[in-house]
């Protein structure tokens, strides 16, 4: 573990010196995000200026949702931006140098950029959080506060392994690059509550396909209440989609040839 931290520690520097390399790239993505954020908040205002709740969810419910997926995203994209070079390495065989390095290979492809300008991001999600709290006029326990963490944790697992399993197809496809769209549009969907489904579509959406953990169950645990079995499920995706994850990386490897061989 100490020799990873090591490596970790010099891919973040080198990431750090990169992006001061280009300070006014950095300083417009970031301004980017911001602005981004900005309009989905007038979006909220939009839509809770016609009425006062939404499923069930008031306006402040709805900015804690929304700075769930917010963060929940950006602590993906900051950590594990490198996973969208996949099909670009196999592509031009440059994975060739990635397999014979003496370290784990997911490993290598997953942390090797820090993406900074997600600071940006996080920033304004835990500012979104805090307005919420403060409209929905909620005081939540630490027991909810530990609760929202672990599921906070376990959304951006679980959408690691969603990401790092579609960029890994890349090895019999080729070109899937744009498979990392339909990434960004499963978080546009997490925006919204699954209550906003028939019950049919909600037990799906939790049971079936995990999509009600990016966001909508986390948020739940500071505007309705711990719910512990949530958690443990939570908990359960989590542990479940990074080990079939991590199965089909090993098994996309043995199936890996050079490109140019």
């Amino acid at each position: 573990m100490r020799r990873y931290w090591k490596v970790y520690r010099a891919f973040f520097s080198s990431s750090l010196a990169r992006e001061f390399e280009f300070k006014a790239n950095l300083i417009a993505k970031l301004g980017g995000n911001f602005m981004w954020i900005f309009f989905f908040v007038m979006i909220l205002f939009v839509v809770y200026g016609k009425t006062n709740s939404v499923a069930g969810w008031g306006k402040g419910d709805a900015f804690v949702l929304a700075s769930t997926v917010f963060m929940m995203n950006a602590l993906f994209n900051a950590s594990f931006f490198s996973l969208q070079e996949i099909p670009q390495q196999i592509r031009l065989g440059t994975m060739d140098f990635v397999v014979t390095k003496p370290i784990d290979t997911q490993f290598w492809v997953s942390t090797r950029r820090f993406n900074f300008d997600q600071i940006g991001t996080l920033f304004a999600g835990c500012i979104m959080l805090a307005v919420g709290i403060h409209i929905a006029n909620i005081g939540p326990w630490l027991i909810q506060w530990m609760a929202f963490a672990v599921l906070l944790a376990s959304a951006t697992a679980m959408f690691y392994s969603f990401n790092l399993a579609m960029m890994t197809s890349a090895i019999w496809l080729v070109r899937v690059d744009n498979l990392w769209v339909l990434g960004e549009s499963l978080v546009g969907v997490a925006r919204y509550p699954v209550d906003i489904y028939g019950a049919g579509l909600q037990r799906f959406l939790t049971f079936v396909v995990p999509l009600a953990f990016l966001a909508t169950v986390p948020a739940r645990q500071l505007v309705k209440g711990f719910d512990l079995a949530a958690t443990g499920e939570g908990l359960f995706w989590a542990l479940a989609v990074l080990l079939l994850s991590r199965l089909f990386w090993r098994y996309a490897m043995r199936s890996y040839t050079s490109a140019s061989s």
